[in-house]
């Protein structure tokens, strides 16, 4: 990296940073994208998995005449559509069932959603519809039958967070990015009190390099604010932070394949139901909370959910039946007043700095190619570098190039099969080649030994818990399985990365500590 002067250096390896890096190197600037720790570790891995426009941001518009989160609706889902299409071998379709329990919310929901759809246009995923009692009991046993009037269902999308993430790096790779994990941005270098570098630490290694480049872009998420505040101490807060936590149930909680929208809770939030993986995710909670790397998920959080299952659902679910638990941080763009964060509009900022650093701030999974359109946009207006157009609006991310959903690769059962495609799309074959032999690596999943090995060459992991947590998605539905693989996958790495006893040792310690605390 220090022979190198780029154009635009990126800090941050999560879904913003990896859709700038993918803009900005497909537009033909040498990009160089950096990650304290692995891709995706943080808060964009621990989303609600969905692909949407925002509903109770409609609902908000309409209710306060706010042209401005009508227009974020809008944006949303003409992004959806462009995912939907851009990566579809890590998005699909997913159907929402509203439960109604008093009879003027069903025309209330019905009309809601259906403006929902009409915003959509040409983007639309299907047309709302009145599912009557008798149908909702069908597909949804456990669901509180006293009182149940009907329900309302509508369509969004549904997505694979963590391998979005590493899809938009091999693609911004294939334009001629570099994108680096655990590289830590130690210090800001300047130049007539200009940025005109970095100091960085590979945190493999330990070496620091000195990285060259006049255009920074800090896309940190949750710490963006440090980041800024290493630049500049006084610089103005720009973030709130919400934590959010999920929980993972068998499947058996939610046969069907659709899912549910509880659109408010005793405290006004949202609640999500979904098939997700093969498994059942519940989330999210809005908690005001403070900046942690590996936040913990709290014992009144998972209360809160197992709560307010028990209002919706005829059964009692016992805290040890929770498969896994996570909790990530959004980074919220601070508002004026003191509104609570759940009310506040996930939008986003991009700003600079004196010395020149470009932060942007806020935004969600959903927008992020849009964000990132408008971050180059940005810098090349305001800096000295040649403008050129955009390309990745109709661009497919790598997996989804020459996607057949239907391949069948041989000598593979259909369950691994399938997996695999649905995994890692026209990538699959790939997988299956990258060992001679092909050995399942728990007997309940399909997950096999070639993944690990397909990942540590393709996908930049370095630790058990970039595969077995986020190259996976292993650790966010199945800890305890999860916990179970770690000693195969660590056998593997030390084969491939050539490990002496000593770091399998380092390596063992560190994920057990990681999977039994927080992940």
């Amino acid at each position: 990296m220090k022979n190198t002067k780029y154009d635009i250096v990126i800090i941050g390896g999560g879904a913003t940073g990896s859709g700038i890096a993918i803009d900005a190197a497909s537009r033909g600037y040498k990009t160089l994208l950096l990650e304290k720790n692995d891709f995706a570790e943080g808060t964009s891995s621990r989303s609600t998995k969905l692909v949407h426009g925002g509903v109770r941001y409609l609902e908000a518009a309409v209710k306060g005449l706010d042209k401005e989160q009508f227009n974020l609706v809008k944006e949303g889902l003409k992004e959806r559509s462009r995912l939907l299409n851009n990566a579809a071998h890590l998005c699909s379709k997913l159907t929402l069932v509203t439960p109604i329990y008093k009879w003027w919310e069903l025309p209330y929901m019905f009309v809601g959603l259906s403006l929902y759809d009409f915003v959509s246009g040409k983007c639309g995923l299907g047309r709302s519809s009145i599912v009557s009692k008798n149908t909702m009991f069908s597909n949804f046993p456990s669901i509180k039958k006293e009182g149940l009037v009907g329900g309302v269902k509508y369509y969004d999308g549904s997505f694979n967070d963590a391998r979005l993430n590493i899809s938009l790096l091999q693609t911004a790779e294939k334009y001629g990015a570099e994108c680096k994990n655990y590289h830590d941005v130690e210090s800001f270098i300047y130049e007539n009190e200009k940025i005109s570098g970095l100091r960085v630490k590979n945190r493999i290694n330990n070496k620091v390099e000195t990285v060259n480049s006049s255009i920074v872009i800090n896309a940190t998420g949750a710490f963006s604010d440090q980041i800024r505040f290493r630049d500049d101490k006084d610089a103005k807060k720009m973030l709130d932070l919400s934590s959010g936590i999920h929980i993972v149930l068998d499947k058996k909680y939610l046969p069907s394949n659709e899912g549910l929208m509880i659109p408010k809770t005793e405290d006004g939030r949202v609640l999500f139901i979904l098939p997700w993986m093969g498994k059942c995710l519940i989330g999210t909670t809005d908690e005001n909370t403070s900046l942690s790397e590996h936040p913990k998920v709290e014992e009144k959080d998972v209360e809160y959910i197992l709560k307010h299952l028990e209002i919706y659902f005829d059964l009692k679910i016992k805290k040890n039946e929770i498969l896994s638990s996570w909790c990530g941080i959004r980074p919220l763009v601070a508002p004026d007043n003191n509104a609570s964060t759940s009310s506040i509009v996930r939008d986003h900022i991009i700003s600079s700095s004196k010395s020149g650093l470009v932060s942007i701030i806020g935004g969600k999974w959903t927008t992020y190619r849009k964000m990132a359109e408008e971050t180059i946009d940005y810098v090349t207006s305001k800096y000295d570098l040649k403008q050129k157009q955009c390309k990745t609006k109709k661009l497919k991310l790598v997996g989804s190039e020459k996607l057949n959903k239907n391949q069948k690769i041989d000598n593979l059962s259909e369950e691994i099969n399938n997996h695999l495609i649905n995994m890692y799309g026209d990538k699959a074959v790939d997988v299956y080649k990258s060992s001679q032999e092909i050995e399942r690596l728990h007997k309940d999943y399909s997950y096999i030994n070639a993944e690990v090995i397909y990942c540590i060459k393709n996908e930049f992991v370095q630790k058990p818990l970039d595969f077995l947590v986020r190259r996976s998605s292993l650790g966010l539905i199945d800890i305890g399985v999860a916990k179970n693989m770690l000693e195969s996958v660590l056998l593997i790495m030390k084969s491939e990365l050539n490990w002496d006893d000593a770091t399998l040792d380092a390596e063992r310690s560190e994920a057990q500590t990681l999977l039994n605390s927080s992940i």
